[in-house]
């Protein structure tokens, strides 16, 4: 395959909670994949809805399955945590995914810390939109 056909076609993979993303391939981060493998893969973190763009069906869906409730619950009641310490009995490409869905929802912001992402719950921007949502969806 030619190197241009790679670039414009093929993801980039990144690895997000464990488990791996596709990203689009660019002039940006090509340069990351065809080096000698010394060059570290930058991680790109899905953008997250700002405090206007949250969805009521969007949080009520990402909160209504129990892995992804029990994410909440643990991030309420212990604050920022990163994606490996969650007491969840899952696949990591199942944790994945309910990371996202709780990012792309808005109910989870995703930072990198170094080599960690950590993940905090919203509560001041979901109490600003959804006055006390969080608190009877968190309580059960």
């Amino acid at each position: 395959m030619a190197e241009t056909d790679l670039r414009a076609n093929a993801p980039l993979v990144v690895e997000l909670c464990g488990t791996t993303e596709a990203v689009p391939l660019n002039k940006t981060n090509y340069g990351d994949l065809k080096g000698s493998g010394e060059s570290r893969m930058p991680i790109f973190l899905p953008k997250e809805p700002s405090r206007k763009e949250l969805q009521l069906t969007a949080v009520l869906y990402a909160l209504s399955d129990e892995v992804r409730l029990g994410i909440a619950r643990q991030l309420s009641e212990r604050g920022e945590q990163a994606c490996g310490v969650f007491e969840v009995d899952r696949p990591k490409s199942s944790l994945s995914h309910h990371f996202r869905v709780l990012r792309e929802s808005g109910v989870v912001a995703t930072r990198k810390d170094g080599k960690q992402l950590l993940n905090t719950l919203r509560r001041e921007d979901l109490e600003a939109r959804f006055p006390g949502l969080l608190k009877a969806v968190l309580k059960g």
